[in-house]
């Protein structure tokens, strides 16, 4: 070997450890995030903590996963939060009687839920249909459910507040299973079903190679259109079950505040969690670990003393740090 092929060797070397570094940058962030809070942030190590964080996270996570599936087609879905407030207002007009009297409070509950859910769903097909059908572009497609839809719940509710206590129908946002909140479980099976779907199942091939390359996908045989809706559509579920565990854990349901800026926090945790924006690379996962960070900063830098506002500003200095870090991967 030459002496001059050495120095070359040398350099390749140190362009793998910052390809390494770039590849895993979210799961590097999160620990020294951990490792900061652990040596500067007191009581950092307790159950209290840890609880707090996830149940914060949780449905972001929830509708951050139908989310990283959209953008993983190369679309993106402004209406999550609109279609949970939609959920949210739905559910207690049916479980506390306003529509219709249900006598047995168990099946109200679960008439409740399931129509809540699925109606969203039905606008997130919605979504899909504009988009697939008119060829509307996403973000515009989307848009008309973020205005409309938060008007849909005003309307349902006439603008009013539903306070309710109902333990049988807030489990599911105040509730625990062997000492873990519920939220955060249906928040890791969602994750799990969604990974799995996304790395192991023909329809996950499917929505990749759409993001890849629609017009490759389409000549390839794929049912794009179909496809695209059932993503939208599942966008929809995973919000409708966001919206159901907000109003659970406030005991109420307002249709001015429920979902209020979730479309943007969403977005943010999938940027930060490393899936390609433009479609045809993405990790349900890397948007859990990209939430979990997001909520990491906020609370180090409460912890810390520091105002509220500046966790907004290290957000969005995150936000661009990943867009970056995508565009230097693809460099």
């Amino acid at each position: 070997m030459s002496q001059s092929a050495l120095p070359q060797i040398e350099k390749d070397k140190g362009l793998n450890w910052i390809g390494l570094l770039t590849r895993n940058a979210t799961l590097v962030a999160l620990v020294a995030l951990i490792a900061f809070n652990l040596v500067f942030t007191n009581h950092f190590i307790s159950i209290q903590t840890l609880n707090v964080n996830l149940t914060q996270v949780a449905t972001i996570v929830i509708v951050g996963v139908g989310m990283t599936l959209v953008i993983a087609t190369g679309g993106i879905d402004l209406s999550v939060g609109s279609m949970m407030a939609i959920s949210g207002a739905i559910a207690p007009l049916i479980f506390l009687g306003t529509w219709f009297k249900i006598p047995e409070i168990h099946l109200a509950v679960a008439v409740a839920m399931i129509v809540a859910v699925a109606l969203a769903g039905a606008f997130g097909w919605f979504n899909g249909w504009l988009i697939t059908r008119f060829k509307i572009q996403p973000i515009i497609a989307t848009l008309v459910l973020f205005i409309a839809g938060r008007g849909i719940a005003q309307v349902s509710t006439n603008g009013n507040l539903q306070p309710f206590k109902l333990p049988q129908f807030q489990w599911i946002g105040l509730g625990r299973w062997f000492g873990v909140p519920v939220q955060v479980i249906i928040m890791v099976i969602l994750v799990i079903v969604a990974a799995w779907v996304l790395k192991r199942s023909l329809f996950g091939r499917q929505i990749l190679a759409i993001g890849g390359n629609e017009r490759a996908a389409r000549l390839a045989g794929i049912p794009v259109a179909a496809v695209k809706r059932w993503v939208y559509c599942i966008s929809g579920l995973c919000s409708g079950i966001a919206g159901l565990v907000v109003i659970a854990i406030n005991s109420s349901s307002d249709a001015n505040l429920v979902g209020l800026g979730m479309e943007l926090d969403a977005i943010a945790a999938v940027a930060v969690g490393g899936t390609l924006l433009n479609g045809g690379k993405a990790s349900v996962t890397g948007t859990l670990l990209g939430a979990l960070i997001i909520q990491l900063v906020r609370y180090t830098l409460l912890a810390n003393g520091v105002n509220d506002d500046v966790a907004k500003l290290v957000k969005a200095a995150l936000i661009v740090a990943a867009v970056w870090l995508q565009r230097y991967g693809r460099a």
